[in-house]
């Protein structure tokens, strides 16, 4: 394949984080960029492929699409693949995996669906050749990846391999760490890249001062990886790639620094440890030092982005301590700061006790979160106007997603209900909230004359609720029941059982009972001898 043919591509991201991907792609030279769910769609060539796997930070993989077609069963998927030449993507002595996504009422399993892509490959070497190639779940030579929505099926090569959030520098790490896609994604959202002093104080096991100080320094974020999945395909540019690898004309000069620190030795040990392994030792400062410490900023202005714990690791309790904490902190230590919260309940947000200048969706992992921008100010709010890059204008909202756009709404509107996983979208009533539709009044008038919805009654009854109780009236006497009793067949009425003589000896003759001493005592008669 020539290095100047276009193809598409697609780069994987995580939800919300759509927008800074597609501006990252950009800056990149790609073509055709469109913005999509979880994804983004571009084309270019062999190049941008390699840069993009490299410098993306947002992107979680890069897919090559090599099939499209339709189908509506699993064996017209299995048909239409077998008419592709494997040989192109895939030989005898290399493994191969299958990573399936499936959004379709007529596919339901997505296992189901790679088993049929494997089958169809097995089958087409094993028609061809006599034997297959490998699958390997581990270390795969060549992974393909098949996406159905609906009946339109679209299989791609993954050029990435493992997910490119897993830069290569991350050593340990502690309870819940951040994921280093969002942790760019936020820095990036934020705008800062570079220009003043960076704080973390509760920096866990560093991510976010690590991305920090690759975006100030213009260090491509795939650096630290040991290999990418397209340097196995069969077509691999071993020179292209190793001038895109070891071009440094993005690297920039960064004379600020980046703080951090955390509460705990242990995270700010395992910190020191990821730092060191990435190189970034001589931009970062680390301290064990707790935020409620701080009496003075590092610098007079900067930008403070943290990511607090949620009631996973400390006790739920202590969250509304915590939160309450940092507003106080914020507001007289950071005066002067732009700042940045991660947090998934709104209850916390409430305990910092600052409005918002800006509020960002995001999603970490199923939790629905946002992260929320503070401008400390000194003195009053009202004498500082709000910038106008701080304004969530009309084309922010229809960059982001389908579900960005929704939550926007919902913020705009002031409907402030608690945030929910990504899968529990339907609004919950409790037994005393029921969901309730205001309909304008109806007038009546004479050319649309209706009903009243009033109950009426007819003027010779009244309404049982309203009779009035009749002292001379004696209320219902009610009867014991007779259990001796049995139906006649009549209507009239019941009469009692009664047994003769006849009816007895049948009676004693079936049941094979003996009554001679009382009635509740009951002797088996023995079988007659033969």
């Amino acid at each position: 394949m020539a290095q100047s043919e276009n193809f598409p591509l697609i780069a994987k991201t995580m939800a919300e984080l759509e927008d800074v991907l597609a501006e990252e792609l950009t800056q990149l030279g790609a073509n055709d960029v469109e913005i999509g769910t979880r994804m983004v769609s571009f084309t270019g060539d062999k190049a941008l492929m390699y840069k993009a796997n490299v410098h993306c930070r947002t992107a979680l993989r890069i897919l090559k699409p090599i099939y499209n077609f339709k189908a509506e069963t699993a064996d017209e998927v299995y048909e239409e693949l077998k008419k592709l030449n494997w040989e192109e993507h895939l030989s005898l002595d290399k493994t191969f995996s299958i990573d399936a996504v499936v959004f379709s009422h007529i596919f339901t399993h997505s296992k189901f669906v790679a088993y049929k892509v494997k089958d169809a490959i097995a089958d087409w070497f094993n028609e061809k050749y006599g034997k297959r190639p490998s699958v390997s779940i581990t270390n795969p030579d060549v992974v393909f990846n098949i996406h159905i929505a609906h009946n339109k099926c679209t299989l791609a090569l993954d050029s990435s391999g493992e997910s490119l959030h897993k830069r290569g520098y991350r050593v340990a790490q502690g309870d819940a760490p951040l994921n280093e896609v969002l942790a760019a994604g936020m820095i990036l959202k934020s705008g800062w890249r570079g220009e003043s002093v960076f704080v973390d104080p509760m920096c866990g096991s560093g991510t976010l001062l690590i991305e920090a100080a690759m975006i100030a320094l213009g260090i491509p974020p795939g650096i630290h990886r040991e290999n990418f999945a397209f340097e196995k395909w069969n077509d691999f540019d071993a020179d292209l790639f190793s001038e895109i690898y070891n071009d440094d004309s993005t690297s920039r000069e960064f004379s600020h620094r980046i703080v951090g620190s955390d509460i705990s030795p242990k995270m700010i040990a395992i910190a020191e440890k990821n730092i060191k392994n990435a190189g970034l030792q001589k931009y970062i400062d680390l301290s064990v030092k707790p935020m409620q410490q701080y009496t003075k900023a590092p610098a007079e202005t900067g930008v403070l982005m943290t990511n607090p714990p949620y009631g996973e690791r400390i006790k739920v309790e202590d969250l509304d301590e915590l939160y309450s904490m940092i507003g106080e902190r914020l507001k007289h230590v950071f005066t002067g700061y732009r700042t940045f919260v991660l947090s998934f309940k709104k209850e916390c947000f409430d305990k910092i006790g600052l409005k918002p200048s800006h509020r960002f969706f995001l999603y970490n992992g199923a939790l629905e979160c946002e992260m929320r921008e503070y401008e400390i100010f000194s003195g009053k709010r009202d004498d500082h106007p709000r910038t106008e890059r701080c304004r969530p204008d009309k084309e922010h909202l229809e960059r982001n997603s389908k579900e960005g756009y929704r939550r926007s709404r919902r913020s705009e509107q002031g409907d402030e209900e608690k945030p929910q996983r990504e899968f529990r979208r339907e609004r919950e009533f409790s037994r005393d909230e029921k969901p309730r539709r205001d309909f304008p009044k109806r007038e009546r008038t004479e050319d649309h004359p209706f009903k009243s919805r009033e109950r009426s009654f007819n003027n010779d009854r009244k309404p049982r609720g309203d009779r009035p109780f009749d002292g001379d009236r004696k209320p219902c006497e009610f009867k014991k029941r007779d259990t001796d009793r049995k139906f006649d067949g009549k209507r009239e009425g019941f009469k009692k059982k009664e047994f003769g003589k006849q009816e007895k000896d049948l009676f004693d003759k079936g049941r094979k009972r003996d009554f001679k001493d009382k009635p509740s005592s009951f002797k088996r008669q023995k079988p007659k001898e033969k």
